[in-house]
């Protein structure tokens, strides 16, 4: 039995936490064997009436006598009222945790086993403090910012580590990179990477032998999450590819695609080579074997001019994952300022004309296309 009254499990990705969750429920259930004395409630809330019913249906749960006798098992799962939203902060949902709390006080660990799983939540309340001193309390992920390229690549890295597999220099970076802060699809990628490349001697039983996912792997097998189904073509463009940029086009026209996003992701990744190209010219950054040299110093120096544009945005070159900005720049010749800005120019007289001529929309990509990567006569 928990030296505790009650088991509380938090952080700020509800996926880890409904994860770790389950197991912990799984072992509570060890010690409250008859199923019917085990109860999972619901406190996903989207207003606070829904937060008072919540907090009504645990009251009850936690009352209620176990039917044979016992104890009882309570898990109040998915808890969304503790962030700091509209509804968190609201007057009636205030009450309702100060309800909450009063019962979770009063309650007797021996009869009735209660496990809390809430995310995301204001660590800042009285509430979570009060938890994290009387609760058997997990914060999972560590702080706050659980979607930082650092946390991120810790959980993918623990998870391959579980698996029995590792990450060659770039391959994690790479991942992180194409499918973003989507914790439930960087896991389920990993999984597939670490299937993919299982040495087939670990399966004759070799305890030497070893996983090791590659960038290559990566690349390969992992789709293009974080910039949609338009990366294939801004790749193609930027590598100064005119003919596989032109089959990228005609592929996401094949499928019904629209030439909006491919503009807006074209004009995205070319505002960061400006960016980039400018501290290039300046000295200070330097393009090298592994990416850009100097970037921490560079963000240092230059980083609070970015006013406004603190969050992940093509409109400030230091909100970028350094290690895919370092390829952007050195997978193939950076492109000159005045190609740069022909470019944005271009951009925008595509745009301009897709208004115009709204049923000719791939003929004016094509046409862009040619304009810019065809070689000069």
């Amino acid at each position: 039995m928990a030296s505790k009254p009650f088991v509380f499990i938090c952080g700020s990705d509800d996926f880890l936490v409904g994860r770790l969750g389950k197991v912990r429920f799984a072992a509570l259930s060890n010690e409250v064997t008859d199923e019917f004395s085990r109860e999972v409630l619901s406190g996903f809330a989207n207003n606070v009436g829904e937060v008072a019913s919540a907090v009504n249906r645990f009251r009850d749960s936690v009352q209620t006598l176990s039917m044979f006798g016992g104890r009882r098992l309570v898990w109040l799962k998915d808890v969304n009222f503790l962030a700091d939203t509209p509804t968190g902060r609201a007057e009636g949902t205030l009450k309702c945790v100060e309800d909450l709390q009063e019962i979770l006080a009063a309650i007797d660990p021996g009869q009735v086993a209660i496990l809390i799983t809430a995310a995301p939540l204001d660590r800042r309340r009285a509430f979570p403090k009060w938890c994290e001193k009387t609760a058997e309390y997990t914060l999972v992920g560590g702080g706050d910012s659980d979607s930082s390229a650092e946390a991120l690549a810790g959980v993918v890295l623990a998870e391959a580590k579980a698996l029995g597999a590792s990450f060659a220099p770039g391959a994690i970076d790479l991942l992180l990179a194409k499918v973003g802060a989507n914790t439930r699809l960087l896991l389920a990628e990993t999984h597939k990477l670490a299937t993919y490349a299982l040495d087939p001697k670990a399966l004759a039983g070799d305890s030497e032998a070893g996983t090791r996912i590659e960038e290559a792997h990566v690349a390969e097998l992992t789709p293009n999450v974080a910039e949609g189904d338009f990366f294939e073509a801004a790749e193609a463009f930027f590598s100064a590819d005119l003919a596989r940029t032109l089959a990228a086009l005609n592929h996401h026209f094949f499928t019904g695609g629209d030439a909006r996003p491919i503009i807006s992701a074209l004009q995205n990744r070319n505002r960061i080579l400006l960016q980039v190209r400018a501290l290039v010219d300046s000295g200070e950054v330097r393009v090298g074997p592994r990416g850009l040299d100097g970037m921490p110093k560079a963000a240092a120096a230059f980083g609070h001019y970015f006013v406004g544009a603190g969050e992940k945005s093509s409109y400030n070159l230091f909100s970028q994952n350094a290690w895919y900005v370092g390829k952007l720049a050195g997978g193939a010749r950076l492109p000159t300022v005045r190609r740069l800005i022909d470019n944005q120019l271009e951009f925008v007289s595509a745009f301009e004309e897709i208004i115009r001529r709204p049923n000719d929309q791939e003929a004016v990509l094509r046409d862009m296309t040619v304009r810019c990567l065809a070689p000069a006569a």
